[in-house]
């Protein structure tokens, strides 16, 4: 795997196929997001209202922190940015831990959801480790 390709975000499957880059999948987790919100609000449950609003804003914050990555001025403003998105993918699997510990929405519903978050957190945590690593910078 190249670091170009690992600085974007994507790797080789083992078929050879490439998986959706960070950006089109944060973009895609932000849609389900949306959903998930929309589910909420659907539901006569208060709490879950007032849950979903914050879990909604960091889970559409991630993909927006990614975009402004890409756009950065400078290779710092690239990982400030960057380090927001993961800050905003950790919040989000709060909220989602709050929802499913809670029975707001049942577990089993919420997993796939919750997997996706970690595996976001993961890859930009990647990107971040690697992009710092180049630079000499310690990681905290």
């Amino acid at each position: 795997m190249s670091s170009e390709t690992e600085s974007r975000g994507q790797a080789k499957s083992p078929e050879g196929s490439k998986p959706p880059d960070i950006r089109s999948r944060s973009f895609a987790y932000a849609l389900r997001a949306i959903k998930l919100y929309q589910y909420l609000q659907g539901r006569k449950n208060g709490a879950g209202w007032i849950l979903g609003n914050p879990y909604l804003r960091s889970a559409c914050s991630v993909g927006a922190n990614v975009k402004e990555a890409q756009a950065g001025e400078s290779r710092a403003d690239f990982i400030h940015k960057l380090g927001i998105a993961q800050k905003e993918a950790r919040e989000s699997l709060y909220w989602l831990s709050l929802l499913s510990e809670s029975a707001i929405v049942r577990k089993k519903q919420l997993e796939p959801l919750m997997q996706e978050t970690k595996e976001i957190t993961a890859i930009i945590t990647t990107i971040l480790v690697k992009c710092k690593g180049r630079h000499g910078r310690q990681i905290s």
